[in-house]
């Protein structure tokens, strides 16, 4: 997904200050073939279902993001492309965007759509977390 903004914007990469190395984004890009065996798991899984007309979900992806780094050791943080995976939106019943699904083994415990504050989203995966 990143990489798809990225080129939507220009393709140039940021003009980096340091030459030391940079982790890569932990947000991990799933499609319909390999979404089921990316949330088969006993970690939280969040997914971000977008696409790149969707300006509100320019938003939630910065968040999807900042989620993604803050919660690395407890969250799998995935992005799904509806556009171009179609299937696992209309399996999940996704009817908007941006909408964010989060799972547990495979299966929807959770869910927002639309633009939420980012604290919300943090609240939302602490509560799944001690809940888990």
């Amino acid at each position: 997904m990143f990489d798809k903004l990225k080129k939507r914007f220009g393709g140039q990469a940021a003009v980096r200050l340091h030459t030391a190395s940079v982790a890569p984004s932990p947000t991990v890009d799933v499609t319909d073939a390999s979404f089921a065996a990316t949330v088969q798991t006993p970690r939280l899984v969040v997914v971000d279902f977008w696409a790149e007309w969707c300006q509100p979900c320019q938003v939630m992806s910065a968040y999807i993001g900042f989620l993604a780094k803050d919660y690395a050791e407890h969250v799998l943080v995935a992005a799904l492309d509806v556009d171009e995976n179609p299937e696992t939106p209309q399996h999940f019943q996704v009817l908007g965007l941006p909408t964010l699904l989060f799972l547990h083994n495979g299966q929807e415990v959770d869910r927002i759509i639309g633009v939420v504050p980012y604290e919300e989203i943090k609240a939302r995966v602490d509560h799944l977390l001690a809940s888990l």
